[in-house]
């Protein structure tokens, strides 16, 4: 595991972006596309800036989604309207290259089962992503992975409906089998508010959501700012 440390949430989201826009250069090299799984909240869209001068060939970039809210995909708290706005749009990404979960076919249950599918075009076998971008929340979730909720336990599935009791609603989530097969994996984290939660994680014993992101062949990277590092025992702040 790899942790960045930067000076505030602007350079983690450079650093980050730099990094984002090597290992795309470095997949379609070898294979001729780039498989992304988005995240949402507001250091992402910040990453997302900093990738509109990268040079990377988009064509062959495809998009995708760890996690997203039951709301429209117009609505200011749907994950793809963020990504839409700020990355997309900017780059003129073609709609076939963006995979969104629909949440306008009816029920969580049918909108899960529409993103499955579209996972399994991606391989026959468990699907592997270049890269996964993930959140954490103060509760130690990532994706919509929520403490205390069914999802967790998932490993028959690639793509789930999760209840979420403490939200009371719906979200939609990636589950640990995928999330942990990719090359990939970046946790994105900046904020004082996330200091104790980014202690608890990469130096306590609690199996917190996020602390079950473990690749089992690829590589996982932290990229924190020092107000979300700062309660961190071992870290070179």
């Amino acid at each position: 595991m790899n942790v960045v440390i930067s000076k505030d949430a602007d350079e983690l989201a450079s650093r980050a972006g730099a990094d984002v826009a090597t290992l795309a250069n470095e997949a379609i090299r070898e294979t001729g596309l780039f498989t992304v799984a988005l995240s949402g909240g507001s250091t992402p869209l910040l990453l997302y800036k900093t990738l509109l001068d990268a040079a990377v060939d988009w064509e062959r970039v495809f998009f995708y989604f760890g996690d997203e809210r039951n709301v429209a995909a117009d609505e200011d708290a749907s994950n793809f309207k963020g990504a839409n706005k700020s990355l997309f749009r900017p780059l003129r990404i073609r709609e076939d290259n963006i995979l969104r979960w629909r949440t306008e076919l009816g029920s969580p249950l049918e909108v899960a089962d529409d993103y499955e599918e579209t996972l399994q075009k991606l391989s026959a076998d468990l699907p592997k992503f270049d890269l996964i971008l993930l959140g954490m929340g103060a509760d130690g979730h990532t994706a919509s992975l929520f403490p205390g909720t069914d999802a967790l336990n998932e490993r028959q599935r690639l793509a789930v409906a999760n209840w979420v009791p403490q939200l009371g609603s719906w979200r939609f989530t990636l589950t640990y089998p995928v999330i942990n097969n990719a090359r990939n994996v970046m946790f994105l984290v900046a904020g004082k508010d996330k200091a104790e939660i980014v202690r608890e994680v990469l130096e306590g014993d609690e199996d917190l959501p996020a602390k079950l992101v473990q690749p089992t062949t690829g590589k996982l990277a932290w990229y924190l700012d020092r107000a979300s590092a700062r309660d961190l025992e071992h870290a070179n702040i």
